[in-house]
């Protein structure tokens, strides 16, 4: 039960990061066309990680193969273009409420939802589906014999706890900028510990395209 349960913890852990890497890459590829030079696009303190691709790689992982019948790769486009564009809206939604900023805004854009998604951007994300039933899905299938390697499996684990404590100190940062924006004073020693190492110069150089929504 535990050698079941790890297979599939790996097997969508894995889909997350590629997605996430993939993303990142993505977003750097396009803060070159658009600023004329490269800009940090991470989603998180550490790593070249974009976490709403990760996201919709594992909305993916999880719906688009089981998509059968006639006019298989029309509906995963459609289906992908509704399922990318929630995950995109629901991100940027979490990210104001929660941490009082936006990396994106689509306001600009015709047939945008409140300027966290737009048409276009979901038509991107219908054609990410159909390259990840394509390409993506069957490289996945080779990670089957990849988890019998027992350097593969310690790397597996070693990188979820980085991920783990990756993510945790990323919202933590995140959250008490945002207490710092709307002039709260620290509270406590943990406040105290993220303004000193993470003050708002080493925030904003990091999620250089973020905005604060005050």
């Amino acid at each position: 039960m535990k050698e079941k349960v790890f297979y599939h913890f790996s097997k969508a852990f894995w889909v997350f990061i590629i997605g996430s890497i993939f993303g990142y890459c993505i977003e750097m590829i396009v803060a070159f066309v658009q600023e004329g030079h490269f800009e940090s696009r991470q989603g998180l303190l550490y790593g070249p990680f974009a976490q709403v691709y990760g996201l919709g790689a594992l909305a993916y992982y999880f719906t688009v193969p089981h998509i059968k019948g006639k006019k298989k790769y029309l509906k995963v486009f459609l289906f992908s273009m509704v399922m990318g564009g929630i995950v995109e809206y629901l991100c940027s939604f979490i990210q104001e409420k929660w941490f009082g900023t936006i990396s994106w805004d689509y306001s600009n854009l015709w047939f945008n939802i409140n300027g966290r998604t737009s048409l276009l951007h979901c038509t991107y994300w219908g054609l990410a589906g159909l390259l990840f039933i394509k390409w993506v899905y069957p490289f996945i299938g080779k990670l089957d014999n990849w988890m019998k390697n027992l350097n593969f499996r310690f790397a597996t684990v070693v990188l979820t706890l980085f991920m783990i404590f990756n993510i945790t100190i990323s919202s933590m940062a995140a959250y008490r900028q945002k207490e710092r924006v709307k002039n709260i004073a620290a509270q406590n020693q943990i406040d105290l510990f993220f303004d000193i190492y993470y003050p708002d110069d080493v925030m904003n150089k990091i999620y250089a395209n973020k905005i604060h929504i005050l």
